[in-house]
């Protein structure tokens, strides 16, 4: 597959692209699916882009909407094409959050808050075994070899030539004091933190314990945005069984709000690397 063509991205445009041809044409979801006689949850899924769409359903729904130009109706059907095509991460098997994946792998500004360890773009390659051992008890040894090689992989966003725009992660001082692994593990992990908190387009905070209550305590969540502005931001979520996603503009905006909150509670840039050296060394110890 090109690099350059992301299944789950390609699934994302085109589904915002079918909502926008049925609201131009004054039709509901339902009469939609009534028309096609599908479900109405088909409908709603392919427009969220959480399912993939073949290219014949694409010329169904561009005959209920009334699509005559052919250069719409291709290119609709290219990007179904596209849709349909592997990434990387699917090499690896049934991965869990592979959509998360895959808007990850696009995404060129990427603000992360986390409350209980170290977000999965950062972690060292023990820590991130110890993580995933810790959190899927029941998981057989290859299927843990197999989701550490993926986070790591996942990695290409922080090494690799295609680095992200921007990473802007906070977390709260738990994710700091946890031994994940162990003192040596978690002394490896600091360092690393320290170093790429030293890259100009990563910023990392810390929010101590002594600033009490603050709006992260909900639960830990990102904001994702993508080089394309047809591609709106997404907000998400990791569940245990399933993971949410946000899109609509007021979620948005309601996160970006919470977000710089959690920034303004949290240590400067600064601080909080000097605070994370000091925990680094005491592991040391």
């Amino acid at each position: 597959m090109s690099a350059s063509v992301n299944p789950t991205v390609r699934r994302r445009r085109l589904g915002a692209e079918l909502r926008r041809l049925r609201e131009f044409r004054g039709m509901t979801a339902e009469e939609v699916a009534g028309r096609l006689m599908v479900s109405q949850s088909k409908i709603s899924r392919l427009e969220n882009g959480r399912r993939s769409i073949s290219q014949r359903d694409v010329r169904d729904l561009c005959d209920v909407y009334q699509v005559e130009d052919e250069r719409v109706r291709n290119g609709l059907m290219e990007m179904a094409k596209e849709s349909r095509q592997r990434g990387w991460w699917h090499e690896f098997g049934d991965i869990p959050y592979s959509v998360y994946i895959g808007l990850e792998a696009e995404a060129s500004s990427i603000r992360a808050y986390e409350s209980s360890f170290v977000p999965g773009l950062l972690q060292t390659p023990e820590y991130a075994e110890a993580v995933v051992t810790g959190t899927q008890p029941d998981t057989d040894p290859t299927a843990i070899r197999r989701r550490v090689e993926v986070r790591l992989k996942r990695q290409h966003r922080i090494h690799g030539e295609d680095q992200l725009g921007s990473l802007w992660v906070v977390v709260d001082e738990a994710v700091l004091r946890r031994q994940v692994g162990g003192p040596q593990v978690m002394a490896e992990q600091l360092f690393q933190l320290v170093e790429l908190g030293e890259r100009p387009n990563i910023n990392l905070q810390v929010i101590p314990f002594k600033h009490g209550a603050h709006p992260g305590m909900t639960g830990t969540f990102s904001l994702m945005e993508f080089p394309e502005s047809a591609d709106s931001t997404v907000v998400y979520f990791e569940g245990v069984t399933s993971d949410l996603y946000l899109e609509k503009e007021a979620d948005v905006r309601r996160y970006t709000n919470l977000y710089d909150h959690l920034r303004a509670a949290a240590l400067s840039v600064t601080e909080s690397r000097s605070m994370i050296t000091e925990l680094a060394e005491e592991f040391m110890k």
